[in-house]
């Protein structure tokens, strides 16, 4: 059986057993097995939106009983609960998300048009490219009728507003800080503002072009195939980028400063930043 059809029978199998939960609302898969971006490693994520919390006994008890090791209550980012299937070998990764939780952050991005410092609208992605597994209350129906609509343009503007002025021209910028950084040798920091660079790079071009974030994997090759509007050698300049950050990274900021050129040249034509 093919690893896609494994994790099909463990999602709808897993699903199944929350949804029988008298605090569970619904259940979906998301992630990039969800997506149709999944590899070889990929994990099967799932999403359980509830009314109040299971308890912990609980889900450890569904965990353990189908795992050969298991992870529960993890709290490092959303709240989440990891194993690994016995027999398959699949990677289970749960997250535990309230109903009130996720409207808010939909009604963030989807009627109130916040922006944020990279990274805006992730979570409305992960929703828009959910599959329901369990919805008995059609909640879940609503909430992804929300999350399917075109992209609003005051959201589009409000993430270039946000975003575009740290890329280079404050003070406080990225690029301007990586200088600096590289010129004291501080080769930690370089790597740390630039991958801030490039989330609110990200930010912008999938804003741009009027498409929700995907989050934090394969960025450039998402890209490359869904990106009308990319900046003519980006890739090549995000790999030479990636490559000082490796060295000394004395030459970081001025590729930042060619792939800044390059967005800025598409944003005028979009009427998103001054001529």
């Amino acid at each position: 059986m093919s690893r896609v059809n494994t994790a099909a029978g463990n999602a709808f199998e897993i699903a199944a057993i929350y949804g029988a939960l008298p605090q569970v609302e619904a259940v979906a898969l998301a992630g990039s097995l969800g997506s149709g971006m999944g590899d070889p490693g990929s994990d099967l994520d799932l999403y359980v939106y509830v009314r109040e919390e299971i308890p912990t006994s609980v889900r450890r008890e569904i965990a353990e009983a189908r795992a050969v090791w298991a992870e529960v209550d993890n709290r490092f980012w959303e709240t989440g609960d990891e194993w690994v299937e016995a027999g398959s070998g699949l990677g289970i990764d749960v997250m535990f998300r309230r109903k009130d939780w996720i409207e808010e952050q939909l009604d963030r991005v989807l009627r109130r048009y916040e922006a944020a410092v990279g990274y805006t609208t992730c979570v409305w992605h992960n929703v828009r490219t959910s599959h329901p597994l369990h919805d008995p209350s059609g909640w879940l129906a609503a909430v992804l009728r929300l999350a399917g609509q075109t992209y609003p343009e005051p959201l589009r503007r409000a993430i270039v507003a946000k975003n575009h002025p740290i890329l280079r021209r404050n003070l406080s910028s990225y690029t301007r800080q990586i200088e600096r950084a590289a010129n004291r040798g501080d080769r930690v920091s370089v790597n740390h503002r630039t991958a801030a660079f490039l989330a609110s790079y990200f930010d912008i071009l999938f804003a741009l072009n009027r498409l929700p974030h995907p989050g934090e994997k394969r960025l450039v090759a998402y890209a490359r195939e869904h990106c009308e509007m990319k900046p003519e050698g980006m890739e090549s300049a995000i790999g030479a980028l990636l490559d000082q950050v490796g060295k000394d990274g004395k030459q970081a900021s001025e590729i930042c400063r060619v792939l800044v050129d390059g967005l800025d040249f598409l944003l005028r034509a979009e009427g998103l930043v001054e001529r």
